[in-house]
């Protein structure tokens, strides 16, 4: 690789930290909480919640492109995040942790609390989220300039950037404005219905790598079939990818579709961050020239070892595993 090659990969997305709680289904009863899914609420539930439980909550920076610049960094990679952080004591963790895993951080700070999801995990790894989105959510548009994507090859938006419209379209000027390659991540197929007004238009005009799941690429392209959809998703783009969960992932570049296969072995114990992790190892081999089927393979391993823990943050020995792949 060239030795002044630039590498670096910036995200921006929403700064949350993620607590956990291993908890029974009795716990979530007693909440009159439904298991599965997400329910927003406030602060101040979160603290009551927390409350009742007599588990030490493990807390660690969460949030889609956070979870993805944190896997770069954690690869070893140039990584920055650009978010909005509370005055407090979880926006100091939050910002200690990314540091921690070799991620700059372009961090403002709000006098709002910081964004947090609380997820109960119950002994069949389901997670019931309740999620505050706090600070994470007033990150100004005027504030998002070329300059914080200056020395970026890739910058990785996060989706759900789409229900913030003036941010969105700050993020993708200045991205495109400082030179690098942007990729989106669709998020969820309730962004991609609630934004199909600007949706194909921001394709059209600013992504270089879009990236989909199954749902996603179904509520934007039309289709069903999976060659139709990667089809179609590819039109506008350098890179298109449809994962298709334990099945793996289709990658189009240059008129052709690479299939990749998953990395297979034990049962998932829990999927959060599967999809961010897969980001992370994919566009850390794009910003680094490997192959598509080299940049598959170690994302293939970072979804992998991510479903064989609690959250989305990886031990040593799982990055030295897929380390070895590089």
């Amino acid at each position: 690789m060239p030795e002044n090659r630039v590498t670096r990969i910036t995200g921006i997305g929403s700064a949350l930290v993620d607590i956990l709680i291993n908890e029974s289904d009795r716990f979530l009863t007693n909440l009159e909480k439904e298991k599965g899914g997400m329910t927003l609420v406030e602060d101040r539930d979160i603290e009551i919640i927390l409350s009742e439980s007599d588990q030490t909550p493990v807390v660690v920076p969460g949030g889609a492109a956070c979870n993805t610049i944190v896997g770069v960094g954690s690869l070893g990679g140039d990584a920055r995040f650009i978010g909005k952080r509370g005055n407090d004591a979880y926006g100091e963790i939050f910002e200690k942790q990314v540091v921690k895993c070799n991620v700059e951080p372009v961090v403002s700070i709000s006098s709002s609390p910081t964004g947090k999801v609380l997820s109960v995990i119950t002994p069949d790894a389901q997670r019931s989220m309740f999620t505050f989105l706090g600070a994470s959510t007033e990150l100004d548009p005027e504030l998002i300039t070329s300059d914080i994507f200056k020395g970026t090859a890739i910058s990785m938006i996060e989706g759900y950037l789409l229900f913030n419209k003036d941010l969105m379209m700050a993020a993708l000027e200045a991205a495109r404005a400082a030179g690098s390659l942007i990729a989106l991540d669709l998020a969820s197929f309730e962004v991609v219905n609630s934004s199909s007004d600007i949706l194909e238009d921001i394709i059209k005009n600013f992504v270089d790598i879009l990236i989909a799941n199954e749902d996603e690429a179904k509520a934007y392209t039309g289709y069903d079939n999976e060659q139709k959809a990667i089809e179609k998703m590819s039109r506008h783009v350098t890179y298109a990818v449809l994962k298709v969960g334990k099945r793996g992932s289709y990658v189009s570049y240059n008129n052709t579709i690479t299939r990749i296969q998953p990395q297979s072995g034990n049962t998932p114990i829990d999927t959060t961050g599967a999809g961010d992790l897969w980001a992370a190892g994919f566009l850390f081999g794009i910003a680094h020239g490997f192959s598509i089927e080299k940049s598959g393979r170690i994302a293939s391993a970072c979804g992998y070892e991510v479903c064989q823990i609690m959250g989305a943050q990886l031990p040593e020995d799982a990055w030295a595993r897929i380390k070895k792949l590089i």
